[in-house]
Parts: structure tokens; C-alpha cells; sequence
């Protein structure tokens, strides 16, 4: 990406990234991986220096989930760790907070699950059944969740539960930190048609005890707080797709080169190359998109971060499945063997269309929020 978008350091950045994750490649272990680009202070890139972290913004971290992926190597609990849960607790949380769990975030020693989607409420906060209520002692939270990546590595998860407002009655998002050994805290693994290390889990919190300083944040700023995480949770995965696609597509240029069935290599034919190239280029434009989200999420537009990022998170995902299935496509039969290794990316493609969010809903945040349509829900 030319320096008019990017400055030195983020250039330099990117190489280095890209170093590492080549020498992983695919077939890497994730446990490895994470634990040197933890040491090398690529996870914590965007976590405050007095915590152990880079400094950065998501403009750093973003780049390192695509670079890592385009290596193929892609790091999906980056999404959720530093990302969400670490940009959450520096944001909001308690001085004792930070120093419990920024440093292990930034470095890799702990990672910390996010837990918001609900089996009959989806991602909608407003209808969020899990319940926290005040004891003298701290809380007791009531609930379950479904497609909790990573459960099973985390130390604890970032669980999105309701508190009662005494004033009007009222249910209201709040953010709780719960560790993995919680009296009353299950998990169950969700078998997933995905090949990936990180296992989807549905939690059970049946009367889950919590101190008084589990709540991150303050109890009344609710909304405010839970989208300071989900921004950060779109643009990663829109690093993830592209950084997918990328590879996808790197693949397949490389084949197109190479192939030859009658005198020139296959890549010499328009039907072969044009659509490479279009997938090429909606992966460049997704890219400046999220690049957008990032800056303006780390200028503190909050506002114009949402609608970026919802907006990158949809290009993304569409340019992402987009190359996939062309460079699967231009492989032919080899597409589909686990040598090449590009058959498994169909699914896993997919995940950026649904996951965190709906292409659908996204195009209904568009059309309320930056177009001014009525709504119909």
C-alpha cells in the first residue's frame, strides 16, 4: 500500500509481520505462532505503552491480523483478545484491571474470550437475556451464549449481560469479566462444519458469583462502552477476510502463471486473469475502508468509526468470498485437494459475511444510519 496512505512505521510493520507469518505459513501452530508475535509485541500494538503494550491503534493491529492471514496464518482470536476485550478494559476498566490484564493481553500470556451472541437474541443487544443482579458481595449472573470462540484457551471471557436501572425498571447492557474456573460457568462445544483451531463454544452461567470489581466500566454507560468494542471487532474482521483473500488469491496468480495446458500458461487468458484482477481490486478497496475505519477510530470518532467500519466489514467479506472462489475456481480440480489447502477457506469465508454481524444488518445500519431511511423493525 503506497506511503500516502500509510506512514513508515506501518509499512514497516506490515514487512516484519509478514516476515514472521511466511515463516509460520500454513499448516502453522497457532499456539506457537501467537506466543512469538506476543513476544515480538505484535498483538499488544494497539494497548497502551504503560501497560506493556505499542502504543498504537487499530490502524497497527489491523494490520497485523491481514498480514499474518495473507501469510496464511491468520490469527482469529486477535479479533477478540486485544482487539474487543483489550481495547474494552483499557478504555473503561479500573486502574487494577489494566495492571491484571493489559500486560498479558499485549504479550500473549493471556487471552480473554468475548461473549455477546445469545440463541434467541443473535448479536442484538436489546434483547439480551443474560442478567446480572447487584449482591453484597459483587453479582450473580444468569444466562447462555452461543459461538464463543476460544473459550477453552481463554482465561477468562468478556460476557455482555443486563443490569436492572432502579430509576426506570429497565434492562441495560453491561460488561462483566468472568474467569474460565467460575463456580457455575459451563461450556459446551459447538461442532463446526470450519476447519479452524479456534473452537465455537455455548456457555451456561448458572449463578455465576462475581466480585464487585468484575463489572468493567461504569454501570450507566452501558451502550457506550459495548460499541467502543464492536468497532475494533469489525475492522479485525475485515483484516481477517482480507487477509484471507490475499492469500486466496496469491495462490492462484501464482498457479495462473504456471499451469499451461495448450502453448501460453493459463493466466494468459482473459477469462482467467480479469476476474483475478477484480478480485485483486475489491480487495484494495476494502482495504482503504478499513483503513478509514481505523483512523477514524483511533482519532475518537466513535460515530464515523461505526459507519466505516460496518462499511469495511461488508467489503471485505464480499471481496473475500469473491477470491476464494475464484481462486478456487482457477485451480480447477486441484482447488479441492488438501494440497493446495484453498478448499477449506470456502467456509471459512464465509464466517466474515456472518460473523460479527450480518451482511443484511449492515446494510440496514447503512441504510438508517447513513442514509436516513425509515425502519421497518
Amino acid at each position: 500500500m503506497s506511503t500516502m496512505i500509510e506512514t513508515e512505521e506501518l509499512t514497516a510493520l506490515r514487512a516484519a509481520v509478514s516476515a514472521l507469518g511466511r515463516r509460520h505459513g500454513p499448516g502453522f501452530d497457532r499456539a506457537e505462532l501467537w506466543a512469538e508475535a506476543g513476544k515480538l509485541g505484535y498483538l499488544g500494538v494497539n494497548l497502551p505503552e504503560e501497560y506493556g503494550g505499542g502504543g498504537g491503534g487499530m490502524a497497527e493491529l489491523s494490520i497485523v491480523l491481514e498480514e499474518a492471514g495473507a501469510a496464511g496464518a491468520p490469527l482469529l482470536m486477535m479479533v477478540v483478545s486485544p482487539a474487543i476485550c483489550g481495547t474494552v478494559i483499557a478504555r473503561f476498566g479500573t486502574e487494577e484491571q489494566k495492571r491484571a490484564w493489559l500486560p498479558g493481553l499485549a504479550d500473549g500470556t493471556k487471552t480473554m474470550a468475548f461473549g455477546i451472541t445469545e440463541p434467541d437474541a443473535g448479536s442484538n443487544s436489546h434483547r439480551i437475556t443474560t442478567t446480572a443482579t447487584r449482591t453484597e458481595e459483587g453479582w450473580v449472573l444468569n444466562g447462555r451464549k452461543v459461538f464463543v470462540s476460544g473459550v477453552d484457551i481463554a482465561d477468562a471471557t468478556l460476557i455482555v449481560g443486563r443490569t436492572s436501572d432502579a430509576r426506570t425498571g429497565r434492562l441495560k447492557p453491561c460488561l462483566f469479566i468472568v474467569p474460565r474456573d467460575a463456580p457455575g460457568f459451563g461450556r459446551r462445544h459447538i461442532e463446526m462444519e470450519l476447519d479452524a483451531d479456534e473452537k465455537q463454544f455455548e456457555l451456561t452461567l448458572d449463578d455465576v458469583h462475581l466480585p464487585e470489581d468484575a463489572l468493567v466500566g461504569d454501570e450507566d454507560a452501558g451502550l457506550l462502552q459495548l460499541f467502543a468494542g464492536l468497532n475494533p471487532e469489525r475492522i479485525m474482521t475485515a483484516a481477517f477476510a482480507i487477509g484471507m483473500g490475499r492469500y486466496a488469491l496469491a495462490q492462484a496468480v501464482t498457479y495462473a502463471k504456471e499451469r499451461q495446458v495448450w502453448k501460453a500458461p493459463i493466466g494468459a487468458h482473459q477469462a482467467v486473469a480479469h476476474p483475478l484482477a477484480q478480485a485483486h481490486i475489491e480487495l484494495e478497496l476494502a482495504r482503504l475502508m478499513m483503513a478509514k475505519a481505523a483512523q477514524l477510530y483511533d482519532a475518537g470518532d466513535d460515530f464515523g468509526a461505526g459507519e466505516a467500519a460496518n462499511m469495511a466489514k461488508y467489503a471485505a467479506a464480499e471481496a473475500c468470498v469473491k477470491a476464494v472462489d475464484q481462486a478456487v475456481h482457477t485451480l480447477g480440480g486441484n482447488g479441492l485437494t488438501k494440497e493446495f489447502g484453498l478448499a477449506r477457506l470456502i467456509t471459512a469465508a464465509r464466517v466474515a459475511r456472518i460473523a460479527p454481524v450480518s451482511r443484511e444488518m449492515i446494510l440496514n445500519y447503512v441504510s438508517h444510519q447513513t442514509l436516513g431511511l425509515p425502519k421497518s423493525y
